[in-house]
This record gives structure tokens, C-alpha cells and sequence, in this order.
């Protein structure tokens, strides 16, 4: 069955089938991992009849359990984006991998939009350089994409900043819903066009000004754990790098070691493959600190930020 057989799947007629494709659900993958909730929301069908056709989809593509040299073999087709620091990439094993979600958190002036922007540009240089020959979803949720900045990025590595960025979707989120909503959007542009990298900065600034207090954590906390799977299942689906930046808060109570903690809890925590913290050093100098993941050790780099981007101190 190809990806756009979806009107084969049991329970799936023509107008079902027509608006999952208005919703950018056009392949199997797409419908395999999605919730019933969503299904049923998305091409307004009651929750049996999803849970009907989502199992279809995932027994079309065989989705159950594997042998371990199987996801290996999966593995192989994992890329991985250069950070333009020698050091930064090795504590990366490489850079920042495709199929996975890459957080960078840290206090303000700690560099986690510069990195954000090189890995924009960066994303675009041919896979002999370090990037995936491909192009960038920006979901800018606190007007930090600045062109200018990403010109003298590009312009750093012999790129034509023209098409550098043509090749960036950007999109200004102006309340959490309107987040959630680009980062479903970010299907669309991807069924279209070559997309490699997702960047989403910062992920959590909005929801922290529309659930307010502790009555409404929860609240927050649900829609936060929904953007991330969503997030997750582009990544799956496109073999895509999702890079988010996170803030930060300070806890008063811890008496030894450096009181900043991300926001975001254990949502955002056990969603991000990499959580990178980054602080400030020495004048242009910045330390990244690998805090998680699931293969690698923890670690330091120590890179600088210049005119010309993210560099080896």
C-alpha cells in the first residue's frame, strides 16, 4: 500500500480521506501515530472508528515490536547537524542528531538562539559539511529570528544568505494555542517541501504567560506534553532535527550547585533526547553542558560566539 492510499484503510471513505489530507495527514506514518483523540478531532469521527483505522495504519506498516538489529539498521538513517565548534560537535558525538528532540536552556544572553540560528543555516550545508542539504521550520515565539543575524551566518560559511533564507519558514507564535497550531502547520510545509530541522525558540515563554499560578499547571503541563509529541512525530515521520530552547528558573531552596533549573518539568525533560545547558563565560566565551542522554556521558564545551556565528574558543 503507498502513503496515499489512505482511502484503503477500513473506515476510511473519500471525504474522511480528503480532509486528512487538508490536515497534512496524507501518509500512513502520519495516521499510525496519531491519538484516536486527535483522529476523531481531525476528520470528526468518533473514537471507535479512529482507533480502527489508526490500528490499520500501524499493522499496514507493521509497527509492532522489533529485533534490536532492526532499529539499528533504522539508526543508520540518522544524520546529524554541525555546530561549527569542533569541541561542541564531539560532545555531541557529531552535532545535533535527526529523529530526536534537542533542548538548550540556559539564563538570557547564554547563547541558545545563536545556536538556534546556526543550526538553521548550518542545516542547509551539503552532508559533506556537516548539514543535511536541507530546509528549516522556525516557530519564533519571542521575535528572536533576526535575518540580519542569519545573513552574517551564512555569509560566514561562503553561502548565498538570499537563499539561506528562502529556505526558513518562519512563523511568529503569538499565544501557546497559536504554537500548538504551527507546530501542526509544520506538517503542511513539510508534505511540500525538504524540510530537515525544526526549531522552535523558546518553547515554553508562551505558556508560561497564559497558565499562570498553580491552579492552572496542569493545564499547562497537558498542552506543553501535546506540542512535544507533535514535535516527536515529525521528527519520526520526516527523519527531522527538532531543536527547542527552553528558559530557565532559579530554586532557592538548593544550597549547593547552580540553583537554574529548565522549565518545563519532567515534560519537557523526558521529551528531549539532548538537554544541553548553556552559561555564559568569559567575554564572547559560552560553556555547553551535555546534562542528558540516553547514550552519551555527561560533558562540557567550552565555544565563543562572534560576528561570524557559533565557533572553537
Amino acid at each position: 500500500m503507498s502513503d496515499t492510499d489512505l482511502e484503503d484503510l477500513p473506515g476510511v471513505g473519500s471525504k474522511t480521506a480528503e480532509k486528512l489530507r487538508d490536515a497534512g495527514y496524507d501518509g500512513l506514518m502520519s495516521i499510525a501515530t496519531m491519538s484516536a483523540a486527535d483522529l476523531s478531532e481531525v476528520a470528526d469521527l468518533g473514537n471507535k472508528t479512529a482507533n480502527k483505522i489508526i490500528q490499520a495504519a500501524r499493522e499496514e506498516l507493521d509497527l509492532g515490536f522489533q529485533k534490536g538489529s532492526d532499529k539499528m539498521a533504522e539508526r543508520e538513517n540518522m544524520s546529524k547537524i554541525t555546530l561549527s565548534s569542533t569541541k561542541f560537535d564531539d560532545l555531541l558525538d557529531g552535532g545535533v542528531e535527526t529523529q530526536s528532540i534537542t533542548e538548550f536552556y540556559g539564563e538570557f544572553g547564554s547563547a541558545k538562539t545563536q545556536c538556534a540560528l546556526q543550526l538553521a543555516v548550518n542545516a542547509q550545508l551539503p552532508e559533506e559539511e556537516g548539514g543535511l542539504d536541507q530546509g528549516v521550520i522556525f516557530i519564533d515565539t519571542e521575535d528572536t529570528f533576526i535575518p540580519e543575524r542569519v545573513e552574517q551566518m551564512a555569509e560566514a560559511k561562503n553561502m548565498d544568505p538570499d537563499d539561506v533564507l528562502d529556505n526558513i519558514f518562519v512563523a511568529r507564535a503569538y499565544n501557546s494555542d497559536h504554537q500548538i497550531l504551527l507546530g501542526d502547520k509544520a506538517q503542511d510545509i513539510m508534505k511540500d517541501n525538504d524540510i530537515g530541522l525544526i526549531v522552535v525558540d523558546s518553547l515554553t515563554s508562551q505558556f508560561r504567560s497564559d497558565y499562570v499560578g498553580r491552579g492552572q499547571l496542569a493545564d499547562r503541563q497537558q498542552k506543553l506534553n501535546e506540542h512535544m509529541h507533535t514535535l516527536q512525530r515529525l521528527a519520526n515521520t520526516h527523519n527531522a532535527a527538532v531543536v527547542v530552547t527552553n528558559q530557565v528558573m532559579s530554586n532557592p531552596g538548593q544550597l549547593f550547585g547552580d540553583p537554574t533549573s529548565a522549565i518545563g518539568g519532567h515534560i519537557v525533560g523526558h521529551a528531549s533526547a539532548f538537554r544541553i545547558y548553556l552559561r555564559k563565560s568569559k567575554k564572547n566565551k559560552r560553556i555547553a553542558r551535555l546534562v542528558d542522554c540516553p547514550y552519551l556521558p555527561e560533558g562540557e564545551a567550552v565555544f565563543q560566539v562572534t560576528e561570524n556565528g557559533i565557533e572553537d574558543a
